[in-house]
């Protein structure tokens, strides 16, 4: 499943032993909010361990997270498997005919059993003790997801899925319509996981107990057979519950897991926005809704065929998941604790969470509408509108907002995410890469006129030729839109802004240096792991999904062969100038590389991301088919990115003990209904939104994501890294970024060894080279005041107040973006559909005179018939 803050969890290799802790005797008298706090705190451990075993939990400390916590195993009879009921002893009954399910263990006994699993070695029994229960045999595991399973509990219901295709709509539909924002506003998983809980709780209250009859799909009518009284149809009746009673946990579960593949805007988006929009190319909605469906689809077969090597073995923990299945525990089984001494803690939880939304929501009217200029405070530009270097300081469009003034939630939370979720310290590398890149390394750069950064802008998304203007493809493009080599060397080599050449070099960076880092930090640990997963017997979360039907691995087969064909079909019958060889080229590095990534990123929450690698390989195979190159990255990254995040969503599924075949209808019906949803809002954004996607739209609807797309299959695709950053060309001192990736996780790591008490321990390369990505479009104006708003929330007062910290700041987060997002549909139906302009008055127009806003912050803009750059392009 996806982690509930859309970020990776980062790592902190120097914490303790998990297993050093010792039970609490008064867990059973503590409140429910000291009992969530416990939950949370198994997240961590004590700093100074410094023994290789520690690696197995690094991914999930938190150093800002107390260090004090407890393991909890609540005490539950064994069932048997004949009857499901409780037995007397288990000499009472045949070994074969139970099944552990939950009662208390001495710790010693855990540890010995952890031991013995983890060599691949049945644990011996102590005769000494009673039988205890099985649990995992990882720490991490025992402390957030319960070792037991209820299999009276309906998940598979009409009102899981009445709730989560609403929540389908309203979020594939949102998060579609304003990721053509800059800022983009986004409605997160952890959302829907809020507010299913009260449509969730409502709808048993309130709706009547009744039998309603509906038509079903079988399966068999598709391979001939014939159903239990010989019936040939393709649809059989059955009668289901209207109100199957109480909310519960599993019911919530597959809601989350269908907004979780639903709500993120599917990649291809953005092909068909740099199709449409840039290069003025349009297949039609089919070709569109094939590209969609088949991209993101595809990877089904994949994480089928991966559910043995990374689901069903204990070592493969996926570490995200573990927070959320924490905080699913904690919303069904937990009451809600009132706390007078902390700032709204006498409000019920959901009362909060309804005035926080609407105050979001009424407040947003001021900074989006009535008065802009509190949306981006940069002050120093207002008094100095004309002069470039000011506006390249302190601009918050194309500059580097050196004083990251904002009151608009959209600004914080636009490109990163809301800074209420990640943890300080993963905030904090992010931060020190924003500084000493964004910062300090690009103002070198721009002001010693380092890729002719004079002539061009400092911070923008955009590419340019020789005379500083916009770089016009078309010029270079051929009747069949490949690169016509003859006109482009007669018209410009490529230029970038400084911030945008450097993020390629920092994404050379941040590949390099996972690859090292994940070796230095985790390599024994995933070796260790990866030959336990072959040999170790199931452990007990396994034994209890045994109860259920597992889904056919030729469900996953046939989806994967189906969304093949449509694959082929969409790029051989229309001219998309990419041949059957390299769509399967690109196929095959997504499947290749879905196993080892798929480990690292079960043991260490890291995923190691393909884009570059895809765009690398085919822009030197086949250079000058930009189109081409974007189905190809897509095909090659985003399937093996999908695979993984079903495979993810299976692991959340199996540790909540979700039937497998529910999940499968789930995740597959949720994935293809939120693609029709976002193809046919994207077109009629792009058909009814004036001026969308131009530089100056009033409500920012500037199409930020497929500028980058279209800028990137200009770079990759169509002029090709051959021409761009090869040796002797303009950016090829942006291949030594690789060198510096890779040295700094080792001089961080060993400098940790030597001093591992100093805050050396708690940095991270990856995330310091990769953390700020989003740059461009985004800018630093969004990332410092993210980071500024993290402190306060996620430091400041997560350890001062832990307890408000617990109950409150999630429902917070969510009410923020929540009546954010609410706040800008009204404005957009109510008034930009309706040509209604924001009043004219000083706060609205005073924005708008800087050359940042404009685009023309550049120190030297060249006469007409004059250029820059060098004499001979020509390779």
């Amino acid at each position: 499943m996806a982690h509930p803050s859309g970020d990776v969890p980062t790592p902190d290799p120097h914490d303790g032993d998990l297993t050093s802790s010792r039970p609490n005797p008064l867990a059973v008298l503590r409140s429910p909010l000291s009992q969530l706090r416990d939950r949370l705190s198994h997240l961590v451990v004590p700093d100074g361990g410094t023994n290789e075993s520690d690696s197995e939990v690094e991914l999930l400390q938190d150093p800002n997270l107390p260090a004090e916590h407890y393991l909890r195993h609540q005490p539950l009879p064994r069932l048997s498997l004949s009857n499901n009921k409780p037995i007397a002893s288990p000499d009472d009954e045949d070994e074969d005919e139970y099944k552990d399910v939950g009662e208390d263990i001495p710790l010693h006994h855990l540890e010995s059993q952890q031991s013995h699993l983890m060599n691949g070695q049945e644990g011996e029994e102590d005769e000494e003790e009673d039988e205890e229960l099985e649990d995992s045999p990882y720490p991490e595991v025992r402390a957030s997801v319960p070792p037991r399973d209820d299999p009276s509990l309906p998940c598979n219901t009409l009102r899981a899925w009445t709730i989560g295709m609403s929540l389908i709509f309203v979020g594939a539909s949102t998060n579609t319509l304003f990721s053509l924002r800059a800022p983009s506003i986004s409605l997160g998983s952890l959302l829907a996981q809020v507010i299913s809980w009260p449509l969730g709780h409502g709808w048993a209250r309130w709706m009547p107990e009744k039998e309603i009859s509906v038509p079903v799909l079988r399966l068999g009518w598709f391979l001939g057979r014939t159903g239990s009284r010989g019936e040939r149809s393709m649809f059989k009746w059955e009668t289901i519950q209207l109100n199957p009673g109480p909310f519960n946990i599993k019911e919530h579960a597959i809601i989350v897991v269908m907004a979780g593949v639903s709500f993120s805007v599917a990649y291809a988006t953005d092909i068909i926005l740099a199709q449409k929009v840039f290069y003025k190319q349009d297949f039609g909605i089919l070709w569109q809704l094939l590209l969609v469906i088949s991209t993101q689809s595809l990877g089904y077969g994949i994480a089928g065929m991966m559910r043995k090597f990374l689901v069903y073995p204990a070592s493969m923990i996926w570490p995200g998941n573990l927070v959320a299945v924490t905080l699913m525990t904690a919303m069904h089984e937990q009451a809600d604790v009132r706390d007078p001494t902390i700032i709204g803690g006498t409000i019920p939880r959901y009362r909060w969470f309804a005035l926080v939304t609407l105050a979001s929501f009424l407040y947003y009217f001021i900074p989006g509408f009535l008065a802009q200029f509190l949306s981006s405070f940069a002050f120093v530009t207002w008094l100095f509108p004309d002069s470039p270097v000011v506006n390249q300081l302190f601009g918050y469009t194309t500059g580097l907002s050196l004083i990251p003034i904002t009151f608009d939630w959209t600004q914080i939370t636009g490109f990163v995410g809301s800074p209420l979720i990640p943890p300080w310290h993963a905030i904090a590398n992010t931060m020190i890469g924003v500084i000493i890149f964004f910062v300090f390394l690009a103002s070198i750069i721009h002001y010693s006129g380092g890729w002719y950064s004079v002539y061009l802008p400092m911070s923008d998304s955009n590419t340019y030729d020789n005379t500083g203007k916009l770089y016009n493809v078309s010029r270079i493009l051929s009747a069949d839109y490949t690169l016509d080599v003859e006109a482009y060397n007669n018209y410009s080599p490529l230029f970038l802004s400084t911030t945008f050449a450097l993020s390629y070099g920092l994404s050379f960076a941040a590949i390099s240096s996972l690859i090292v880092y994940t070796y230095l930090h985790h390599g024994k640990t995933i070796w260790r792991q990866w030959k336990s997963s072959t040999t170790e017997k199931p452990d007990i979360h396994m034994k209890l999904m045994r109860r259920y039907k597992e889904a056919p691995t030729w469900w996953y087969l046939s989806l994967f062969v189906v969304m093949l064909a449509l694959g082929f079909l969409t790029v051989l019958a229309w001219p998309t100038n990419m041949t059957w060889w390299a769509f399967l080229l690109a196929v095959f590095i997504s499947f290749a590389f879905s196993l080892p990534i798929g480990i690292i990123q079960a043991v260490t929450n890291n995923q190691i991301g393909l884009n570059v690698l895809t765009e690398f390989v085919y822009g030197y195979i086949q250079p000058g088919r930009p189109l081409a190159l974007m189905i190809f990255k897509t095909f090659g990254y985003i399937t093996m990115s999908q695979a993984l995040t079903f495979v993810s969503d299976l692991k959340f599924g199996h540790y909540m003990k979700i039937p497998p075949r529910t999940m499968f209808m789930a995740q597959v019906v949720a994935t293809t209904v939120s693609c029709f949803i976002q193809v046919l809002v994207l077109n009629y954004a792009l058909n009814n939104i004036p001026n969308v996607c131009e530089p100056t739209q009033p409500e920012h609807f500037t199409c930020p994501g497929g500028r980058v797309f279209f800028s990137a299959s200009v770079i990759w695709g169509l002029i090709g890294p051959a021409r761009i950053f090869s040796p002797g060309q303009i950016y090829s001192s942006l291949f030594l970024f690789f060198a510096v990736g890779a040295i700094t996780p080792v001089i961080i790591y060993l400098l940790a060894r030597r001093r591992p008490t100093s805050p050396i321990r708690y940095l991270m390369a990856p995330l310091i080279f990769g953390g700020a990505g989003a740059i461009p479009p985004a800018t630093p104006l969004n990332y410092l005041s993210w980071g500024m708003v993290g402190f306060i929330f996620q430091y400041l007062i997560k350890k001062r107040y832990f307890g408000w910290w617990s109950r409150l700041n999630f429902l917070t987060s969510s009410g923020l973006d929540l009546g954010l997002a609410l706040s800008t549909l009204v404005i957009f139906f109510a008034f930009t559909i309706h040509d209604i302009e924001p009043p004219r008055w000083w706060g609205n127009e005073v924005v708008k005179g800087t050359l940042d806003y404009k685009g023309e912050a550049v120190q030297v803009v060249l006469p007409e018939g004059r250029t820059f750059g060098p004499n001979s392009w020509r390779i």
